[in-house]
């Protein structure tokens, strides 16, 4: 049970409190655990502190505010540039019929994302209007770009071949042998391993757009706090993370390497610390809008790609979306949308048009959740994503599509063959860098090392082969499918190298 004093929430039957001053919020605690924490507020978490710039004074400009320069710095990138060539779920399955990719999908939730920024925008703003007019200004017209930058960048630190690319870092490290196994645990911490061993695109997502890699300037893309915090959707370590008893730490949101920049910024935007003396923090309560649009959007766009790929049915499809609008009235009236989707000849655009529909009423949907969990997001103690405290009833369809595309879409051939040649791509590759790394004075790993972009630093230290290991994954990370396969088949001798 939870009571609240002065803005602090407090657990009460505490015995032998003990308190501490910890990055600017009160903590209470009692045998090392955290017993109540500093509640978070809407004005301290929109900073327009920029990484790497943070003792500079924000530019202005007349057209250009700090968090549309953030959507346009993603945009214009080249990291995010190649997610046009990294797989969402299906291949690429050539002339004729187009699928989402890395790229297409993530333009697709940013605008999903900008929708429900402005529409959560506008109610905290008509909430608070005593607020000044920075607070206004922010909530009612900057919010959308943070969230839509936050989907831009939220699947940039993906590596090739969709999610069976970081599966396979994580199995190639896990069964290491022999003496690079014994050097990979004797020259890295626990956290620095857990890195690898439960690798992690989230927390790379967060290195690539914070890491300065081999450049003088620190901040890697140097987007605002606001921006940054909005895409970790789990704030731990490796080390405590993945542990599924809480949302936060269900996985990790940033590597050993960047701990401390993490701190930096929940210091800055007042994020508190959950357990004292571990790397694991509330989330920002943008995140979970960031979230929301991944959520609405995959769901829905996989069904709309298997359609066109004919693995499944118009009926299907019509049959599970429809549903949602049941209980709707006006122009959502079941009736109504199923009497459009009738009179429209093309099945193609019919499911444009249900996926048009279904979009619009869960971005209303997630809205009014958010809304309704305002304290529980500002206390850091809500639990599930927006869409879990969706009604019952929808929970239920959300759940049908959920079964019905693990047994029909994810688990598809073409599908299958993608994550297979994923693993044999990646693991072939970190298998060849990594040796090379971990011996770098013979004669072909002097030569592979040279194959590596100088973005990517080797420093041949015994001391520092945690961070040379990050430079390989960095590299292998960044590929696109066709690189990845490309430099694969060439070192492997599968395929002769061309002069060109």
């Amino acid at each position: 049970m939870y009571l609240s004093l002065n803005g602090f929430q407090i657990c009460k039957g505490t015995q032998f409190p003990v308190w501490r001053h910890y990055f600017g919020c009160i903590v209470w605690r009692q045998l090392f655990s955290v017993i109540f924490v500093a509640i978070m507020n809407w004005q301290q978490l929109n900073s327009s502190k920029r990484s790497g710039s943070e003792h500079k004074t924000a530019y202005t400009d007349a057209v250009r505010t700090s968090f549309v320069r953030d959507y346009d710095r993603l945009i214009f990138s080249s990291a995010f540039r190649r997610l046009q060539n990294k797989t969402q779920v299906f291949p690429l399955p050539g002339p004729g019929v187009f699928v989402h990719n890395r790229l297409t999908h993530s333009l697709e939730v940013a605008s999903v994302g900008r929708s429900l920024g402005k529409a959560v925008g506008d109610a905290i703003a008509q909430k608070y209007p005593q607020e000044n007019d920075y607070f206004h200004e922010f909530y009612k017209y900057e919010l959308p770009s943070v969230i839509a930058a936050g989907c831009l960048a939220h699947d940039i630190g993906n590596p090739p071949f969709g999610h069976s690319g970081e599966d396979a870092i994580r199995t190639f490290f896990r069964e290491l042998t022999g003496s690079e196994e014994r050097q990979f645990k004797d020259l890295l911490s626990e956290n620095q391993q857990r890195d690898f061993l439960f690798f992690e695109g989230n927390a790379n997502a967060f290195r690539t757009l914070t890491h300065s890699f081999n450049e003088k300037a620190a901040g890697g893309f140097k987007l605002t706090y606001a921006t940054l915090a909005s895409i970790v959707k789990y704030p731990s370590d490796s080390l405590n993370g993945f542990n599924k008893k809480q949302l936060v730490t269900k996985k990790s949101g940033f590597f050993d390497s960047e701990v401390d920049t993490y701190k930096y910024i929940a210091k800055e935007l007042g994020i508190p610390q959950l357990e004292v003396g571990k790397n694991v923090y509330a989330r920002h309560p943008f995140v979970y809008l960031v979230e929301a649009a991944d959520d609405i959007c995959y769901r829905i766009i996989d069904f709309e790609d298997a359609h066109r790929l004919n693995i499944i049915s118009i009926d299907t499809i019509k049959d599970l979306f429809l549903q949602f609008f049941n209980n709707e009235e006006g122009y959502d009236a079941r009736d109504r949308v199923e009497q459009v989707f009738n009179d429209i000849n093309d099945h193609n655009q019919r499911v444009q048009f249900l996926r048009a529909k279904l979009i619009n009423l869960l971005i209303n949907r997630v809205t009014n959740v958010f809304m309704q969990h305002e304290d529980d997001l500002l206390q850091g103690r809500l639990q599930k994503s927006l869409i879990d405290y969706l009604p019952e009833t929808e929970l239920q369809l959300i759940k049908t599509i959920d079964d019905f595309s693990i047994e029909h879409i994810y688990n598809h051939r073409s599908v299958v063959e993608i994550e297979i040649a994923g693993y044999n791509v990646i693991g072939g590759l970190l298998k060849e860098f990594f040796a090379a790394v971990i011996n770098p004075q013979s004669a072909k790993s002097r030569k592979l090392l040279q194959l590596i972009s100088q973005q990517f630093v080797i420093t041949n230290d015994p001391k520092k082969l945690y961070n040379d290991i990050q430079s390989v994954v960095d590299f292998i990370a960044g590929m696109t499918d066709l690189f990845a396969v490309d430099v694969y088949r060439k070192i492997t001798g599968i395929a002769f190298p061309q002069i060109r």
